[in-house]
């Protein structure tokens, strides 16, 4: 077979085709992976290397043109799913391999990978993606400035096609492709101007109170404490029973809103959410401070509905293939709906609750950035001006804040998972403060440049120049170095270490008695310094005596509350319900009622003890 010679792209397309038919015999499977060993297929075939013309650029244009006319012949007869379309996925590979040794564009297969994502529908591009994701670490291999662009050109026109909604996960490997791809400091996904998302308006119904009730008078519905109406909405009796006792807890004198005054409400609170700076008006902090009190006080109110942990509605089910898929597509919500009709269902909703109330604590954290204290940092008055607000968040407005968002920590811990969930959402946040402030100090880098050869050889030859001159210790037999067999003192010391208190094991007793003093010294603290040194000393305590004490009381655990002593741990049942019946405060036995002088006398016969326990 004669070799076209017409023009150099009609050379290298010769070339490529016998480089994809050699492919099916060095990778007979039709599959994507495992990727194609284009070093095996060219260990005796050089010639694709050679320029079809001297000048660089002109070659490099030769062999772009080649390799979309092939692409563009094959996609245009060959479905994704069939067998043949692997001639595709085996020329990536081989644009890859080139790439990396200059012959064509680096970016040559991301261009041709784009292409083949624009050109295929929503199925066929999860294949496409499972590509992209097998080949990512060649690809980002040799990184370049027009590389990354091209990358994050593609994925973002990808985001653009999919729907949050329907394909959530599909989303998600998106997002992780693009964060493995490029660095960790770099500024590509970084708001420099800290400018805030208000192109998301969230509309709902403008509506008149008395047309609302008299709409709603017309529907026949059974009575709201009935046992029909528990059942079709799925409440359960524990939570029934919660929001009676949340609604028996309000303090005399308040109220909380009705379903139809409080939709405009609540509502508007996601104009705050989206455009925090319209809280610097005087007007707008006092609307949002009510909106948001009235939409917690519902909260605790109305009864709570779980989707996702309702065990009663789980044991009728089937086992499915996709649970857990399943599961988290059910919860999962990005956009509300803001139907009047839906409101007093979805304020019943906890997934839906929790959701609000985390915005509440992001807007608020940010509040709380403004503050004349936070203001005095030296990150603040060193960040970028767009970063820096002339409002500053006044004393009483500080105090309501903390106050708000202490009691949606309080909330949000409540309810199954309560605990976990806040934990989580707690640790996001405060990484979420160490991004801000790494962007306020305008994203400096992470990495060090590596320590040039010149300067590491420097420093080699300067530490063992210095190791050269140091002097020699004198002999061992000098009279000098034996001074220390004539010091008496010694006697004492070797008398001391064969004391009992040195070599047994201390009791767990011992530690709860040095916490409960520890606690004692807190209330007295008066510095910072010596308050962090208390606290430290009060964590180690409670450690050790929690390692000593399981080994005979480890059933006794449940009993332990965080945050206080050990003494739980060695009183009997019987003192711990009486304390628990009078105001709930841990009691002490009479044998551990001494005075503060003598529970310090006891300390010191311990110190020495602790030493060898450690």
């Amino acid at each position: 077979m004669a070799v076209p010679e017409n023009t150099p792209s009609d050379a290298l397309v010769y070339r490529l085709n016998g480089l994809l038919q050699k492919a099916r015999s060095v990778k007979p499977s039709s599959t994507i992976d495992p990727p194609l060993q284009v070093s095996e297929l060219v260990k005796n075939d050089e010639a694709l290397f050679v320029p079809v013309v001297d000048n660089k650029d002109a070659h490099t244009l030769a062999f772009e043109k080649a390799a979309k006319h092939i692409f563009y012949a094959r996609l245009g007869t060959s479905a994704i799913e069939s067998s043949d379309f692997v001639d595709i996925w085996n020329l990536l590979d081989i644009l890859q391999y080139c790439g990396d040794r200059d012959v064509c564009s680096p970016q040559l297969v991301l261009l041709l990978i784009e292409e083949l994502l624009d050109s295929q529908s929503i199925s066929g591009c999860r294949i496409v993606f499972n590509f992209l994701e097998s080949r990512r670490e060649a690809i980002i291999a040799n990184t370049s400035k027009n590389k990354d662009l091209v990358i994050l050109r593609l994925c973002n026109e990808l985001l653009r096609r999919l729907s949050r909604a329907e394909d959530p996960v599909f989303c998600g490997r998106v997002y992780i492709f693009l964060f493995q791809s490029f660095p960790l400091g770099d500024k590509s996904s970084v708001n420099l101007r800290g400018n805030f998302h208000v192109e998301n308006v969230t509309t709902f119904e403008d509506y008149l109170k008395a047309s609302s009730n008299k709409s709603d008078s017309m529907q026949v519905d059974p009575v709201e404490g009935s046992d029909d109406l528990k059942e079709k909405a799925g409440l359960d009796g524990d939570a029934l029973k919660s929001s009676e006792a949340d609604k028996s807890t309000l303090k005399e004198g308040t109220t909380t809103m009705d379903i139809d005054d409080l939709y405009p409400v609540f509502w508007s609170l996601q104009q705050s959410f989206s455009n925090p700076p319209r809280l610097f008006e005087e007007e707008q902090f006092k609307e949002f401070q009510k909106s948001l009190q009235a939409t917690l006080a519902k909260f605790k109110e109305v009864p709570k509905v779980i989707q996702s942990g309702d065990s009663e509605r789980k044991k009728g089910e089937k086992a499915r293939g996709d649970d857990d898929q399943g599961e988290f597509a059910s919860s999962f919500n990005p956009k509300y709906l803001t139907s009047r009709d839906l409101f007093k269902l979805e304020l019943s909703d906890l997934a839906f609750q929790r959701h609000i109330l985390v915005q509440a604590l992001i807007l608020i954290d940010f509040l709380l950035t403004l503050t004349e204290k936070s203001k005095t940092q030296g990150y603040y008055q060193n960040a970028q001006k767009a970063m820096q607000y002339s409002f500053t968040l006044r004393e009483e407005d500080t105090e309501w804040a903390l106050g708000i968002k202490n009691s949606i920590a309080n909330y949000l811990q409540d309810g199954p998972d309560g605990k976990f969930y806040y934990r989580m959402v707690d640790t996001v946040l405060s990484r979420d403060k160490n991004w801000v402030r790494w962007k306020m100090e305008n994203c400096q880098p992470f990495t060090r440049d590596r320590v040039s050869t010149k300067d590491f050889l420097e420093a080699k030859s300067g530490a063992q120049d210095e190791l050269g001159r140091k002097r020699l210790a004198k002999p061992l037999g000098s009279s000098s170095a034996l001074q220390f067999l004539s010091n008496t003192d010694a006697e004492k010391g070797l008398t001391q270490l064969q004391q009992s208190d040195r070599f047994s094991t201390p009791s767990a007793e011992s530690y709860a008695t040095k916490i409960r003093m520890t606690e004692l010294d807190l209330d007295m603290v008066t510095s910072d310094e010596e308050k962090r040194q208390l606290e430290e000393s009060k964590t180690s305590n409670s450690w050790r005596g929690l390692r000593l004490a399981s080994k005979s009381r480890l059933s006794s655990f449940d009993r332990l509350e965080h945050g206080k002593g050990l003494e739980r741990l060695f009183q009997p049942v019987t003192s711990i319900e009486a304390a628990g019946e009078t105001d709930g405060r841990d009691s002490v036995p009479q044998e551990q009622h001494q005075s503060v002088e003598e529970q310090r006398a006891g300390e010191q016969s311990q110190v020495t003890t602790e030493s060898v326990a450690e």
